[in-house]
Parts: structure tokens; C-alpha cells; sequence
């Protein structure tokens, strides 16, 4: 098997200015993937695709390969990450043919090499399209509320579970935006990454901060810190 991992990562970032090379307790927060996936041994090449020469630098110094920058159309606030995959996949056709794919985002510190062999092995193990982390939500969603704009009165979105334990109501997940392992010829084809198609690896809930904002970087950094920095 050939496989391949592919970091996007993008200049422009209007919540967190630089946010992809942004120093993440002492180290560009885009080595840490790299370093994750340089570390599981299961690539043969470790890409990050960029539009940004100083991105490209530092992720060529922390072990990465850039073999060459993305185009300005795939780089805008509306890029998403299939198209970005399949343009790194296409750039190394007919020489490379690789048989799975990574999509790993620049921002996601808590990536460790031991999530990224078990979800290749799931990948694997079922013949699935895809394989990716997901984290079960804090609460039952089942019992979530809604705030009406005009009057700011609260009512639920579904009623029907009001009188229903927390611990009555199956759990519900969502994807914890790390990763995304899967076929080459699923990410070629477009096949949907959120559908049946994937099978699930279950984090806890302690292990993934979805950092979208400046608040998320500070929570993300004392966790890690807590977690981490004193092992």
C-alpha cells in the first residue's frame, strides 16, 4: 500500500491572523500534525498544501515536503478541503498512484501517530470509503434549546423528550475536525466524507478543542499544557 498525507493549509485566516503557523505552546501549531503523521509510519510522503511562501518554510522545516504551492482559487475563504485533496492527488498522476489518502488539518495539536494507525486500520479492516475521529457531544442534543430572536423566550427542539433522562437518550456524535483517512479514489470521486460510507473512531471528550476562535486557542493551549507539557 502507498499513502499519502496532505495538510492544507492556507495563508489567509481572518478569526486567528497566521492562525496555521501561530506559535501553540513554544512551536508552530502546524509541526504538530506533521510531526503526528511523520511519527504513525504509515505515509510514504507527508505534503502540506499551502498558497502561503512563509507556510511553506516552516513546514518544510519541521520535516514536511512542498511540491508546490496552490493556486489562488483553491486558497479563497470559500475553498473546501475535497477539492484542495484532489488537487494534491492530481498534481502527482500518472507517476504516483497512492492507495489511501489523509486529509489532516494544520490546526488540530492533539493529533497523536497511535489515532492515526487506528484509523487507518479500521480503513482497512471494513473495506470502507472513509475513516475519521469523532467526539460524543457534552450533552444530549436530543434535549436541545432554542431562543425565539424577537422575545428571546426559550423553548425546546424537541418537545417530545422533555420529561426524558439524560441517560435515557442514546448518544450522539459529531466529527471532531482532525482528520479524514480514506480511499484516493473516494476523495477523486467526491464521494461525501460526513455519510455511511466511513466508520467512526470514538475520542474522548478531553482530547479535542476545535479552535476557531482566539478563546478556543487559550483553551486548547491549558489543555494541552495540562495534558501534555508535564508527562
Amino acid at each position: 500500500m502507498s499513502n499519502i498525507a496532505i495538510i492544507p493549509a492556507r495563508g489567509g485566516s481572518k478569526r486567528i491572523p497566521h492562525k496555521n503557523v501561530k506559535l501553540f505552546c513554544g512551536k508552530p501549531i502546524i509541526a504538530y500534525s506533521i510531526e503526528a503523521a511523520l511519527n504513525s509510519g504509515c505515509f510514504d510522503k507527508v505534503i502540506v498544501s499551502t498558497d502561503d511562501p512563509e507556510i511553506a518554510d516552516i513546514a518544510a522545516h519541521h520535516g514536511a515536503e512542498i511540491p508546490f504551492l496552490r493556486p489562488p482559487e483553491l486558497s479563497d475563504d470559500h475553498a473546501t478541503t475535497t477539492p484542495v485533496i484532489q488537487h494534491a492527488l492530481q498534481h502527482f498522476l500518472p507517476q504516483e498512484n497512492f492507495d489511501f489518502a489523509c486529509c489532516i488539518y494544520a490546526t488540530a495539536p492533539f493529533i497523536t501517530p497511535t489515532w492515526l494507525k487506528q484509523s487507518y486500520q479500521l480503513l482497512q479492516q471494513h473495506d470502507t470509503e472513509y475513516s475519521y475521529p469523532v467526539v460524543a457531544f457534552p450533552a444530549p442534543i436530543q434535549r436541545a434549546l432554542e431562543i425565539e430572536p424577537a422575545s428571546q423566550t426559550i423553548r425546546m427542539s424537541q418537545p417530545e423528550n422533555v420529561l426524558l433522562r439524560s441517560q435515557d437518550l442514546p448518544p450522539r456524535y459529531y466529527d471532531s475536525g482532525q482528520f479524514y483517512w480514506g480511499k484516493t479514489s473516494a476523495f477523486l470521486n467526491a464521494t461525501p466524507i460526513l455519510s455511511a460510507k466511513a466508520k467512526a473512531l470514538v475520542l474522548e471528550k478531553s482530547n479535542v478543542v476545535d479552535i476557531d476562535d482566539a478563546q478556543d486557542w487559550l483553551i486548547a493551549e491549558n489543555l494541552y499544557r495540562s495534558q501534555y507539557s508535564q508527562a
